[in-house]
């Protein structure tokens, strides 16, 4: 690759590097796989709640919930973050659609919780279970939004340059 070519792509991504990372691995990437798998997580326990009426899935599902909407939050102010102090972010737009998604999935997440600390057991049919689906789904959107700030705008993508001798 030309190496004129490879420093001005470094310098036109400049205003899409992380800057809350971790060694250099943005922390809002590591962190959004915790809501993720919570939302699986709870999707299962309901579906297993409902196959064996055992209360263990029902109090499994009330955690895994809870873990994905705390998880989300932290997320959340990590992608925040990132909006507000990477100006190359902000001028995607589908961070912003990322942005408003992942809102409304935390809302879910919030409102499935709060609706289950009475009694993890009753709470799942059938509100327990539509907001479950409704997380899944909203989980796919974001991600699918998530995904194109990565691999199509190379958002928190670190471009090394080509270290081959002339």
């Amino acid at each position: 690759m030309d190496r004129n070519y490879v420093e001005a792509l470094a310098e036109q991504r400049k205003d899409l590097d992380s800057r809350i990372a971790v060694a250099g691995h943005p922390l809002h990437a590591m962190l959004v796989a915790f809501p993720i798998s919570g939302v699986f997580g709870t999707a299962f326990c309901d579906a297993a709640w409902w196959l064996t009426g055992d209360f263990f899935w029902a109090r499994a599902a009330l955690w895994a919930n809870g873990a994905a909407f705390g998880m989300g939050v932290l997320a959340a102010l990590s992608g925040l973050a990132e909006m507000l102090l990477v100006p190359g972010v902000r001028r995607r737009a589908a961070a912003w659609s990322h942005a408003v998604i992942a809102m409304v999935l935390l809302a879910v997440l919030g409102a499935n919780w709060g609706q289950r600390l009475p009694a993890p057991d009753e709470a799942i049919l059938p509100w327990g279970l539509l907001l479950s689906g409704l997380a899944l789904l909203l989980v796919a959107v974001t991600g699918w939004h998530g995904g194109k700030l990565v691999f199509e705008h190379q958002v928190g993508v670190s471009v090394e340059e080509n270290k081959r001798s002339d």
